[in-house]
């Protein structure tokens, strides 16, 4: 009987430290997790990228990694590029749905004009608002050569739950002016939605000679403490060896958001040694490197849930103490 009784409570102790095992190990997953928003400038896309099978190919692995993928510089003017993207992002990971919002193409000159396009998973994500900025203050109208698209999300698991992307490729010869508009259309947006869960994110042009450091105490958007530039000064998001610039950012409005980002997660995307490319082919790709941020995502259900760990370590516990009297 005794025999019995010290089997028996190897087995519980030995299935608890299974559970254990196994509670710890997804709780480690999903702190390595996260929910990753990018910005990436695709450099001219439309319809003469989509004929190059490689090239796209690349696009949906870069894209795919995302819950959320800003792009710029979308050139769709026959309005047949971007669903070919799409097509090629469903057909390259079929357990995710895509789908993507666009702003209408803006530019000022009728010759040359972009999108802002998300590209999101629908299983992560939703979009509750969008909002095309006028670009219309006064005493600054027409601030932007390509205003704001401005997108509301929700995505319940992540730490954050709702907040808001202001996207901006600034023109680099008005870099500095277009930077420090954006702190303008960041706090009407404010205002307007009711929420400080804003984060500001594209080819800002932040660096090297379009934004010199003696204008940089001009930039609002820089001056302010309440913002938090993620994507540092020393990065480099462009692809050409002979350049080293940090023209891509990601910046996170208030300390909530902040303390929803993983930390040390915002980064360039390397994507040409990633995935082993010459230079030359990155280039096919882009000139520039996606940056990317990870935000805080919930524990897995089974860690939080049904199982609790406090009573495992109880059983541990009390399991030791009957062998201790039996034995």
């Amino acid at each position: 009987m005794r025999t019995f009784q010290k089997n028996k409570l190897g087995v519980m102790r030995s299935l608890c430290l299974l559970v254990l095992s196994f509670l710890l190990g997804v709780s480690d997953a999903a702190e390595g997790s996260g929910f990753r928003i990018c910005a990436f400038n695709l450099y001219h896309f439309g319809d003469s990228k989509t004929r190059k099978s490689d090239v796209m190919l690349i696009l949906a692995r870069i894209i795919t990694r995302c819950d959320i993928c800003l792009l710029q510089e979308v050139r769709d003017s026959k309005g047949t590029a971007l669903p070919q993207l799409l097509d090629q992002l469903r057909r390259y990971e079929p357990g995710h749905q895509y789908e993507a919002v666009a702003s209408e193409r803006l530019g000022r000159s009728d010759s040359y004009q972009e999108q802002y396009v998300f590209v999101y998973r629908t299983g992560t994500v939703t979009v509750t608002g969008q909002y095309q900025y006028p670009d219309n203050r006064p005493g600054d109208v027409d601030a932007f050569s390509r205003e704001p698209f401005v997108v509301r999300f929700r995505a319940p698991r992540t730490a954050i739950k709702e907040f808001v992307l202001i996207p901006q490729h600034t023109t680099p010869s008005n870099t500095t002016k277009e930077l420090d508009a954006l702190y303008d259309v960041l706090q009407h947006v404010k205002k307007m939605w009711k929420t400080e869960s804003i984060m500001l994110l594209g080819d800002f042009n932040a660096d090297c000679g379009y934004l010199a450091k003696k204008n940089r105490n001009k930039v609002r958007l820089i001056t302010d403490s309440n913002l938090f530039w993620l994507i540092p000064d020393s990065s480099d998001t462009t692809v050409r060896s002979s350049t080293s610039c940090a023209y891509d950012r990601i910046v996170v409005n208030g300390d909530t958001f902040n303390g929803a980002v993983v930390p040390f997660s915002a980064k360039p995307f390397d994507f040409q040694t990633e995935y082993r490319l010459t230079e030359e082919q990155a280039l096919d790709v882009s000139d520039h490197y996606p940056v990317e941020v990870l935000l805080r995502v919930f524990k897995s259900k089974a860690f939080s849930g049904g199982i609790s760990l406090t009573a495992c370590i109880a059983s541990l516990v009390l399991s030791h103490i009957s062998y201790q009297v039996l034995t």
